[in-house]
């Protein structure tokens, strides 16, 4: 069960920053823009999502147990994966992560402009793609 207190104090570890400023940061607005089964590949199914990062915009740590490709549409954000280098994308990059991925870093670089981004996700048909974690 997800526990936002836990949750908090993980991302907190994870980005040296206090909880009390996670608490404080902006939340991200996701928005879904289709959805569409896959009968290729029975139980799957493509979604779309658009994520709008306001300034100063923290995620917290995170599973999609799906493959999630990023293309930034404006402003930069800063991505990480366990195990992997944190990257700072702009405006035309692209991030990759996999089903077994640690989403372990998800901000806006800025704390004064906004930042927009397209994710596709391929996961399970009707399964949650944001799946908060304290590991």
């Amino acid at each position: 069960m997800f526990n936002p207190i836990k949750t908090l104090a993980c991302v907190a570890a994870c980005l040296f920053i206090s909880p009390m400023a996670l608490a404080e940061a902006p939340h991200a607005d996701v928005k879904v823009l289709s959805t569409k089964a896959l009968p290729d590949f029975p139980g799957k199914e493509a979604l779309m999502i658009s994520v709008y990062y306001p300034p100063g915009s923290v995620d917290p740590v995170h599973r999609h147990n799906a493959h999630a490709f990023v293309y930034v549409l404006e402003g930069e954000i800063v991505m990480a994966v366990k195990g992997g280098k944190e990257v700072t994308l702009k405006a035309g990059d692209t991030f990759y992560e996999g089903p077994n991925d640690l989403h372990t870093v998800g901000r806006n670089a800025s704390k004064t402009k906004p930042a927009r981004f397209t994710v596709l996700l391929l996961k399970d048909a009707g399964k949650d793609f944001f799946i908060p974690t304290d590991k």
